[in-house]
């Protein structure tokens, strides 16, 4: 709901965090000893909304998004798989926006990673701003798992949540990337200097897509004391800390059904030629589609002229649009 607040300036009062509709109060109180994270916070949650919106653009559910709570409908509150890439995404947007404010020096408490220091084995020197990760992963942590613990990480569903928020941040910490500055003279590469950097988040958003197509279905079980999450067919092999796990089966989100938050695929745009998810047959649930002609006009001929200019005539071409009935 953070991402969706457009009207609010920023988070810069304790009187604003009372303002803030679904957080719980723990929440809340994170925000009041944390003003100035919040505005990162609510990038991070923009971030999350844009990617899962372009990871999904080809298939049924395409992660639109509400003007009420929860902003994704009733998907989020069953454990289905879309619900698992959603806590995944949004957890990962918070510690990726957290870590860019830090290494970009806008947060007193945090800046970069001092501890990526010295020379390499490899034979380079650490050096230039390391992307602070550990700080964004516990502030991730911290602020995005409360609502779970807050309830008691027994039950199921807080025990999904809780797996697929790690999830989420480790998309970041198993991709972050070394890069680096060569020295020497004229260019050449004497010596170089390196520092650690996240990811970009598109990277994040294709991770976890994968790991959204090989979702593990679970089931609780019991191990001593200790409530755990298991694969609810035991031939198949254990999920690891990066998987997305779920509990329930997704609707096929067919149909409008705006209780439950599916806004049905009429009306979409399909690909006639695709077998795949993107296609006709399969995106319009076999309720067929509408096919118009449509003229755009694209640049085309286009000539450079010395000095600096590039000059294109305007061309028409009419293209099929096809839309689910």
């Amino acid at each position: 709901y953070l991402a969706k607040l457009s009207s609010v300036g920023s988070i810069s009062e304790e009187e604003t965090c009372e303002k803030l509709k679904g957080l719980i109060q723990r929440q809340v109180q994170m925000c009041k000893r944390n003003l100035e994270v919040m505005d990162s916070v609510r990038r991070g949650a923009q971030l999350a909304i844009e990617e899962c919106q372009y990871q999904f653009r080809n298939r049924r559910w395409n992660c639109s998004t509400l003007d009420s709570l929860p902003v994704f409908g009733k998907v989020v509150t069953q454990g289905t798989r879309e619900a698992a890439f959603v806590y995944a995404i949004s957890s990962a947007g918070v510690a990726f926006a957290v870590t860019r404010a830090c290494s970009s020096g806008e947060l007193d408490k945090c800046g970069c990673d001092r501890t990526v220091q010295g020379g390499s084995p490899q034979g380079f020197q650490w050096s230039g701003c390391s992307d602070n990760i550990a700080y964004g992963v516990a502030f991730s942590q911290s602020f995005v798992d409360i609502r779970e613990r807050s309830k008691g990480a027994s039950s199921n569903r807080a025990l999904m949540n809780l797996h697929n928020n790690e999830a989420g941040r480790k998309a970041i910490l198993n991709n972050m990337r070394v890069e680096c500055k060569c020295h020497g003279v004229s260019g050449s590469c004497e010596f170089k200097t390196c520092w650690k950097a996240m990811p970009p988040f598109r990277k994040v958003g294709n991770v976890l897509k994968e790991k959204f197509d090989g979702a593990t279905e679970v089931e609780q079980s019991e191990i001593g004391s200790t409530k755990v999450l298991v694969p609810k067919n035991s031939q198949f092999k254990p999920h690891t800390d990066e998987d997305l796990v779920y509990l329930d089966s997704s609707p096929d989100f067919c149909d409008h059904d705006l209780k439950n938050g599916v806004l049905g695929t009429s009306g979409r745009q399909c690909n006639k030629t695709s077998k795949a998810i993107d296609g006709c047959e399969l995106m319009c649930c076999g309720r067929g589609f509408h096919t118009d002609e449509v003229e755009v006009v694209e640049r085309c001929s286009c000539k450079f002229h010395w000095c600096c200019s590039v000059k294109c005539k305007p061309c028409h071409r009419v293209v099929e649009i096809h839309t689910c009935r």
